[in-house]
């Protein structure tokens, strides 16, 4: 694709990256083919060929409306169009630079600009999140349908963590909206490990990890959170921690990019890339283990809805079904499982509609085959998916920590 940068555009730090990523689309449409808002809605500047002559206009100077903004706001940022791309075209990185222009240039409606600062500051905090959760659950009768529907009826009562005890230790991130949604994710994922004969060290003062003000066009305030990040874990991992561990697809997929997105940061680069190469999805851990410690099961059936951030954004799509079957798990078939379920991180709430759809979807095609339970990989999905208050979703590690065996513990 020809390209004819505006001077504005070419000041920019990631302009040629953006230059490069424009000129290896040849527009061939096939990114068309998967794109689940082109699926819906019909129309090409809902799909990632049509985004991409938008952005393009964008960085060549040419006038921007809000019409531009809805269109990019309606991306799902799912990667679907990643996996499909026969000349591997880093949609989602010139996805975030054409957003950022845009949102510098265009003014949104004071109602849009409340609820996305409101996600900003609440989701990206867990004790704001929590206190909030906690009010919500007191008011829920009296909120909107699309928020009422995200909230639980009551909190979890979290299981117990196991001790820091072994040799190999890896750090674990918490999330933000994880620890009050969904306690036993972390919880089991902490105990399998210590069967599999890995520790998790506490790294208290990581928090979020920037995903949710990033992909909200607050792109500053996303990577300071990464900076801090950082900066806690690194003394564990000069310590000699093997692996930043995460059970959220998406917050994963986001840290793996720390390094590429602090590369133009002098003081972060280097330790941004060292981040984002020990960081594993928890799956890569699982996976890499023997599985001698954990009891088989034999004829449960089990749905499994694979992230758009495990299966197109780490290209770990296969893994979590591979480590259910290795235990007895017997695997449904999902009918367009590369589709998004919709999540996508706060996109629910900011595209309710589009959203419900999507989710609905994903439940019919989850639902299909009667499975025994559905499982994901993402607190996100989970949520989403549970929200239509049909089939219950819950983490697959949790299959998992139901099948250990006391008798084999590991000390």
């Amino acid at each position: 694709m020809q390209t004819n940068l505006s001077e504005a555009t070419q000041r920019l730090k990631r302009a040629n990256e953006a230059e490069s990523i424009l000129r290896a689309c040849v527009h061939c449409g096939f990114c068309n083919a998967t794109c689940p808002t082109y699926q819906l809605l019909g129309s090409e500047l809902d799909g990632p060929r049509g985004r991409i002559y938008l952005i393009k206009q964008v960085l060549e100077g040419q006038p921007v409306s809000e019409k531009t903004q809805l269109h990019l706001d309606r991306c799902l940022s799912c990667c679907n169009c990643e996996t499909t791309c026969p000349s591997g075209v880093r949609y989602h990185a010139l996805l975030d630079i054409g957003r950022a222009e845009v949102e510098r240039r265009v003014t949104r409606p004071v109602r849009e600009r409340l609820l996305r600062a409101g996600l900003r500051h609440v989701v990206s905090r867990p004790t704001a999140f929590a206190a909030l959760l906690g009010v919500g659950r007191t008011v829920r009768s009296l909120l909107p349908e699309a928020l009422r529907n995200k909230i639980p009826f009551a909190s979890p009562t979290a299981i117990s963590r196991s001790p820091v005890r072994h040799a190999r230790h890896v750090l674990m991130l918490e999330g933000c909206v994880q620890p009050s949604l969904a306690p036993n994710t972390n919880a089991a994922a902490a105990r399998v490990l210590d069967r599999l004969g890995i520790s998790v060290t506490p790294a208290p003062k990581v928090g979020c990890c920037g995903a949710n003000e990033y992909h909200l066009n607050a792109q500053d305030a996303g990577l300071g959170r990464a900076r801090r990040n950082i900066d806690a874990w690194w003394p564990a991992i000069e310590a000699g921690a093997e692996a930043i561990v995460i059970s959220a697809s998406g917050c994963g997929a986001f840290v793996k990019e720390y390094g590429d997105l602090l590369r133009f940061d002098l003081a972060y680069a280097e330790k941004a890339r060292r981040v984002s190469t020990l960081a594993r999805d928890l799956v890569e851990v699982v996976a890499a283990e023997p599985l001698d410690a954990f009891t088989r099961v034999t004829g449960r059936r089990i749905a499994f809805h694979c992230p758009c951030t495990l299966q197109h954004a780490q290209r770990l799509g296969g893994a979590v079904e591979g480590v259910l079957s290795r235990l007895g798990f017997e695997l449904t078939s999902v009918a367009n499982a590369n589709l998004c379920c919709g999540s996508a991180g706060t996109y629910s709430l900011t595209q309710p509609e589009i959203a419900r759809q999507l989710r609905d979807n994903k439940l019919d095609a989850l639902e299909a085959d009667y499975p025994d339970a559905i499982v994901s990989a993402n607190i996100g999905c989970q949520t989403h998916l549970n929200s239509a208050g049909r089939s219950h979703v819950m983490h697959w590690i949790e299959l998992v920590e139901a099948l250990l065996s006391p008798e084999q513990e590991r000390i």
